[in-house]
């Protein structure tokens, strides 16, 4: 449009003639232009010009503003981030402050009443008879809590000196809630901190704990509990293993287990178990475990199942030496509890322990072989070598490959299967050199027996089905007619079985 009448305009000026139209009808229009009319035309193409341009720029200046606008926002924005985040910081800054400082408090607590112990022990027969309460039981107990639930609290506290006068505390003979407050708090500090748990077995805390143990006076129970708790604790670091294996806490912890009285509770009796199991690692401890009857009390608790689990991690780690497997194989029944245990389907974790045991067992010793086939291990092995889990079917292949072979000849018997599955050795054997051509007879039995491994293979898998379902009905105590009949027992039984090369 302002190009229009800035065209128009100069055409007008500077006296040209239009393009279109007659020229008569343009003279004219040119000659009845007046001066106002003139100045209207120039007046009008300048401001639309004109107009545009300031429009143009109007809105320049409004992004622009905007854009300023926005970035001054996002400022304000981050700049009340910055201030929220610099508070917070102030805040758990000074927290930390308070709380460093309370926890320092807490260690001059502790290390003051044990300055003052002496003190206090010299006036005890005239307080004897009244109530007291003090600090240092309320600065442990304090210390209990904190150290419950926070690891970096732990390392706080050992590093301003909380140890040595909790362990100092063991000292109170005669006063069992100061010895309940600091023993718990010993446990709680160790709890996630092996440079805990070795520094209170390097102030002495284990020996004061001994003696506590061998007090004529008697244990209180919840100071004998909270003495279970310490050594499950302390026991888990290997350094600490001989020192507290060497001691009477092995003889501690097996009275605490077997409970004869019955006044420890069940947590104690777990935790005593579990502190068993992390001495019996270190293979030096365990013929202090042979000391005791540990290893009977085991076997015979295997078929509880809230503790057999951890009981035959503890006879996995005694089997390890030479008198633990003797001390195991002389429990009555031993070898045909383990086998047992294979046949727990519902367990595969107590079936891959039992199959470790019995195969060093069976490694080992050859008297535990022949037990182990009276026992009828055979037919247990071969159902945990196809249905068991990996661990379980690599340990039972490898229990029948050592009862199979002793020192290049084949081990000969009954597996408990009702026939016999030796096959004649054949090689070097003089008996199979005749002259009459009976090494050539051996070999083609030799070759029979490979060619009907799948024969043997379904008979045998039959009879385990068999002897499970006899185990099964006998347990539960049911009619014997469930048993399978003599036609099936015919079926089962009527082709030779042989070895299986495993």
């Amino acid at each position: 449009m302002a190009n229009y009448h800035r065209n128009n305009v100069e055409s007008l000026v500077l006296g040209h003639r239009p393009k279109s139209g007659g020229d008569g009808g343009h003279f004219r229009l040119w000659n009845s232009l007046s001066a106002a009319s003139f100045r209207r035309l120039i007046f009008d193409a300048v401001s639309c010009g004109a107009s545009s341009r300031y429009a143009e720029r109007s809105t320049v200046d409004e992004e622009e503003q905007q854009r300023k606008t926005k970035a001054s926002v996002r400022s304000e924005k981050l700049s009340d981030l910055l201030n929220i985040a610099e508070v917070e910081a102030d805040a758990e800054t000074k927290k930390k402050e308070e709380r460093l400082e309370e926890l320092k408090q807490l260690v001059k607590e502790l290390q003051r009443e044990g300055e003052e112990e002496e003190e206090e022990e010299e006036e005890e027969e005239e307080r004897e008879g009244l109530v007291k309460v003090k600090r240092r039981e309320g600065a442990a107990a304090r210390v209990r809590l904190l150290a419950k639930e926070d690891l970096e609290v732990r390392g706080t506290l050992a590093m301003l000196g909380a140890i040595p006068p909790l362990v100092a505390m063991l000292d109170s003979r005669h006063d069992v809630a100061a010895l309940v407050a600091s023993l718990y708090a010993l446990l709680n500090l160790g709890i996630g901190n092996d440079a805990n748990k070795a520094a209170i077995v390097k102030v002495g805390s284990v020996e004061k704990m001994l003696k506590l143990i061998e007090s004529p006076d008697g244990l209180d129970s919840s100071v004998s509990e909270a003495i279970v708790a310490n050594f499950l604790g302390l026991s888990a670091l290997d350094a600490n293993k001989p020192i507290i294996g060497s001691s009477v806490a092995i003889s501690f912890l097996v009275r605490t287990l077997k409970d004869l009285d019955n006044n420890t509770s069940p947590q104690a009796k777990q935790d005593a178990m579990r502190a068993l199991y992390n001495l019996s690692i270190f293979p030096a401890n365990v013929a202090f475990i042979l000391e005791t009857d540990l290893v009977v009390f085991l076997v015979n608790s295997i078929g509880d199942m809230e503790v057999t689990e951890r009981t035959l991690a503890i006879l996995s780690n005694v089997v390890s030496t030479r008198e633990g497997r003797k001390a195991i194989s002389a429990v009555p029944d031993s070898i045909p509890i383990l086998v047992d245990v294979l046949n727990w389907t519902d367990s595969p974790e107590c079936q891959e322990k039992a199959s470790y045991i019995l195969m060093v067992m069976a490694h080992k010793s050859y008297g535990d072989k022949q037990a182990m086939v009276e026992a009828g291990i055979g037919s247990s092995l071969l159902e945990l070598s196809l249905l068991g889990t990996t661990l379980a079917q690599k340990r039972a292949s490898r229990i029948l490959e050592i009862l199979r072979v002793d020192k290049g000849k084949q081990v000969s018997g009954n597996y408990g299967l009702g026939a016999a599955v030796s096959a004649p050795i054949c090689g070097s054997s003089s008996a199979c050199q005749k002259p009459d051509g009976g090494g050539k007879e051996c070999y083609e039995e030799e070759e029979d027996m490979m060619s009907e491994e799948k024969k043997a293979v379904k008979q045998l898998v039959q009879q385990s089905l068999q002897n499970n379902m006899r185990k099964i009905v006998k347990r539960a105590n049911l009619p014997q007619d469930i048993v399978p009949s003599d036609h099936f027992k015919t079926l089962t039984s009527s082709s030779t079985s042989k070895s299986l090369p495993f």
